[in-house]
């Protein structure tokens, strides 16, 4: 009885919770597929072969529901949309890695601590065959009192199965972005005050031409970013870029 009482309480959790993120993508790899999972806001989730890498889990566990534990946590900054430690605490971290900013690092608390590696910008370190690279995120102009300032959060580059994914976390249109190359899937942000606007990111996106691009992150003081707007950008620059929409605010 008991057995069949968790079973249905987990399929009705799943049924309740799982509506609450969009469907997921997948792409073939140059071993095996790698699935893309959005959360919410800045939050999402790669499975690929036995690991499964959650990139700021925010929102609470319950978006969370049906997928595995996470065996790599990935955190861009401290903010609590990137760092949420109420989320990080109901999560079964219990064979988890996790990779962050020393400012990140620094905010955990030690059970955490001790599981977790800091990386700054331009580093690069490798976890079970996946490759990644921080890159910087920061607002323009520089400034020591802005949001988010140069070399305090990451973005990354990782490298899986060889196709290359870049997780802008929270940043402007800096140079460093505009210099990537040949990237695979990109997540790019767009919300104000907090990082870019549609066009900043759009005309970014159009010089470093990732494959595929997912807005995400556009949420802001005023309500969300118009997507549609940025994808029309894009496809008006007849590049090559593939503008992916998915609904990371289900709710």
């Amino acid at each position: 009885m008991k057995i069949i009482l968790s079973l249905f309480t987990f399929l009705l959790t799943t049924l309740l919770f799982g509506q609450r993120r969009d469907n997921a993508d997948q792409f073939q790899t140059n071993d095996g597929v790698v699935t893309i999972q959005p959360i919410v806001h800045g939050s999402l989730v790669l499975s690929w072969k036995d690991q499964t890498i959650y990139i700021d889990p925010y929102g609470g566990v319950e978006r969370y529901s049906g997928l595995k534990d996470p065996t790599l946590i990935i955190i861009t900054d401290i903010h609590g949309d990137h760092l949420n430690q109420k989320t990080l605490d109901a999560l079964n971290t219990s064979n988890t890695t996790l990779i962050g900013p020393a400012a990140v690092k620094e905010k955990l608390p030690k059970d955490l601590q001790s599981k977790t590696t800091s990386i700054d910008n331009g580093q690069t370190i490798v976890f079970e065959d996946i490759e990644i690279l921080a890159i910087p995120m920061y607002n323009l102009p520089e400034s020591p009192e802005s949001r988010h300032p140069k070399g305090r959060g990451n973005g990354y580059v990782l490298k899986i199965g060889g196709k290359r994914i870049y997780v802008s976390g929270d940043t402007e249109d800096i140079p460093e972005m505009r210099n990537l190359r040949n990237i695979d899937v990109a997540f790019v942000c767009m919300n104000l005050p907090y990082t870019m606007t549609v066009d900043q990111a759009a005309s970014a996106v159009i010089e470093f031409q990732p494959s595929v691009v997912y807005p995400y992150h556009y949420r802001g003081k005023d309500g969300l970013s118009d997507v549609e707007a940025f994808k029309d950008l894009i496809l008006e620059a007849s590049v090559s870029t593939e503008v992916r929409l998915k609904n990371w605010y289900v709710d």
